[in-house]
């Protein structure tokens, strides 16, 4: 004869069931940081030009911090780039930005207003100076400038800043000796392309998407620029986080350059201001470091931020919570 399973009473269920859900209930707490409370409220992040890279990373950043901050709304504003970045954040513009370390020291450099109120989170990823013309141009190194049109971004731009200094640092003046024109990576590809600009200077990841794009469809080459490090790091102190750099030959596949390209890099900095919360500003690093290889998928650079680097935010002072959350990982 069969063995008939025992009826389960509606109360042992029930019971059984709140049982089940203590321990669930549990599991979330402990696989949410220790002590980590539940955030709410809207911040906003200060990112770049549409198809930059700081503005791809914004928007991959704000699908990560919406799953570890969900009671954040993160309100994504464009902007001409690291110059801006740096007076909206000082301001109170904004709550969030990415600029390059030299666009921070000139900001402090020049005594801006805020300029003391800012904060480092984490040391990102480096960008590399390209020098993006024609693959037939007659163009070998940016003293070949002189008299051409050329892209020198926007600006409130970090690119307006670094291709500056380059052209200084070639001998050549920004203003007299060369055309300057005044865009940015969303619309220099397409100038280029179209012969209303002879070369355009631009800073970012590897590779940028933009340029990657250009290659595809038009044939460019990129020039080196590793002859101007000497000059470059001797022109001041912003310059000290300038280094020597090269380009590996694939970073643009289809781009014609037969070797790797000498060039120059300087790194990224992800900046708050001192009067962030520290609850707020622990759990935003914790997601940019967690989100790191996930975000590193489409946007390449942004698999190089290292944990054991992230925390020389140099020249800033690193935020009490971002100090926080390094304490909290260090092996």
């Amino acid at each position: 004869m069969p063995l008939v399973p025992p009826r389960i009473s509606r109360r042992r269920a029930l019971r059984a069931l709140v049982a089940v859900l203590a321990v669930l209930g549990a599991l979330v707490w402990w696989l949410r940081p220790f002590g980590a409370p539940e955030l709410e409220g809207d911040l906003t992040f200060s990112t770049g030009v549409q198809k930059g890279v700081y503005h791809r990373y914004g928007e991959l950043l704000e699908q990560e911090l919406a799953t570890s901050m969900p009671g954040v709304r993160v309100r994504l504003r464009t902007s001409e780039g690291s110059q801006q970045n740096l007076q909206r954040v000082a301001a109170g513009e904004a709550d969030f930005t990415v600029a390059t370390a030299d666009a921070v020291s000139k900001y402090r450099l020049d005594g801006k207003a805020g300029a003391d109120r800012l904060r480092g989170l984490a040391r990102l990823y480096d960008d590399y100076v390209q020098l993006v013309v024609p693959a037939g141009s007659p163009v070998q190194s940016a003293k070949d400038l002189r008299g051409k049109r050329v892209a020198v971004g926007q600006d409130g731009s970090g690119v307006r800043l670094i291709s500056e200094r380059m052209l200084t640092a070639a001998k050549l003046d920004p203003v007299r000796d060369i055309t300057p024109v005044p865009i940015g990576i969303d619309t220099m590809p397409a100038e280029l392309q179209a012969g209303r600009i002879d070369a355009f200077f631009w800073s970012g990841g590897l590779p940028t998407t933009a340029v990657r794009e250009l290659s595809e469809r038009f044939d460019i080459r990129l020039v080196q620029l590793g002859d101007l490090v000497e000059a470059l790091q001797a022109s001041g102190t912003p310059a000290r986080y300038y280094r020597a750099a090269v380009m590996p030959q694939d970073a643009y596949a289809r781009a014609r350059n037969t070797s790797a390209v000498a060039t120059v890099a300087v790194p990224n900095l992800l900046v708050t201001r001192d009067d962030m919360g520290a609850e707020l500003t622990e759990q935003f690093t914790r997601t940019v470091i967690a989100s790191r290889d996930k975000i590193g998928r489409e946007v390449h650079a942004a698999q190089l931020v290292d944990l054991r680097t992230a925390i020389y935010t140099d020249p800033l002072e690193l935020h009490v919570g971002a100090a926080r959350y390094y304490r909290s990982v260090k092996p």
